[in-house]
């Protein structure tokens, strides 16, 4: 196990959710936590009770999808002592709604959060990582990365370019001794699907084939995990001397991940999805 004892870790989306739990896992690991959120107040919440159970914790209230943002959050972790050892990027936002239905303004801020930000941040640490000789980034992704859901593939979509990113990145900078790993979340209890949810564009011609499958998307969230659950694996990732290249929690989510291997697409979307709504044609 690589220790982390004085590391110097940026996680961003910290104020809540995955990102406060697994800050608050990597300080009580040694690490040097500098925490990124937009909401004050809550990133302030997380970083006092880090401080208060010994942690060594930073707040920089920043929002990553501007330039200004970023850039404050590298300059506060450059404060510490000169380096960055682990980039997570794990801000990010759910967008639901049929495709013909979300105005073309609000997939462009969707794609702005969850892919432009992470990646416009991630190329700012690089340089400090080359120079460094070592580093890691750690991309919290999605099982959407890998699985598109009608109603979600603007989201899913964004977490597919991800997945992407990361696996080219990853043989990018293999030689310069940088690591790059996917976190591949399935149902987590978060703030997240209520954030989704208040952002979804509904229309009354999808309205009866999306109840069909936000049913059967309710029906596979008894099986949610906890944040805890991610926070664990990401520990993981940022402190195996040999990190895989994904990992995926909870339980439900790397049983996806293996269906959407062995199935056809036909089997695999009739099974995760379940009954498809009758066809209108002629409609």
């Amino acid at each position: 196990m690589r220790s982390l004892a004085g590391r110097v870790v940026i996680v961003t989306g910290a104020s809540s959710g995955i990102g406060a739990v697994t800050a608050s896992r990597l300080a009580a690991h040694g690490a040097i936590v500098i925490l990124a959120a937009r909401r004050s107040e809550q990133l302030t919440q997380v970083r006092d009770a880090i401080v208060a159970a010994g942690g060594n914790a930073i707040a920089v209230t920043a929002d990553v999808t501007e330039d200004a943002g970023r850039a404050a959050i590298v300059d506060a972790a450059l404060r510490v002592n000169g380096t960055i050892d682990i980039l997570i990027n794990n801000a990010g936002y759910g967008q639901r709604g049929a495709i013909e239905a979300v105005p073309i303004d609000r997939i462009r801020e969707n794609f702005e959060a969850n892919v432009f930000a992470p990646l416009a941040l991630t190329q700012r640490v690089l340089p400090i990582l080359r120079a460094q000789g070592h580093g890691r980034i750690i991309n919290v992704n999605s099982v959407a990365g890998r699985i598109a859901r009608p109603y979600s593939s603007i989201y899913d979509a964004t977490k597919h370019a991800m997945e992407a990113l990361s696996d080219g990145l990853r043989e990018e900078l293999a030689p310069f001794g940088i690591d790059v790993v996917a976190i591949q979340p399935g149902f987590i209890k978060t703030e997240f699907g209520a954030v989704a949810s208040s952002r979804a564009m509904s229309s009354d011609v999808y309205a009866a084939n999306q109840k069909v499958y936000d049913d059967a998307d309710a029906s596979r969230r008894k099986y949610v995990g906890q944040p805890e659950d991610i926070a664990a694996i990401i520990l993981e990732a940022a402190t195996d001397p040999r990190p895989r290249t994904r990992y995926a929690a909870p339980m439900h989510a790397r049983v996806a991940l293996l269906l959407r291997r062995i199935l056809s697409d036909r089997l695999f979307y009739r099974f995760i999805l379940g009954s498809r709504p009758p066809s209108r044609s002629g409609t």
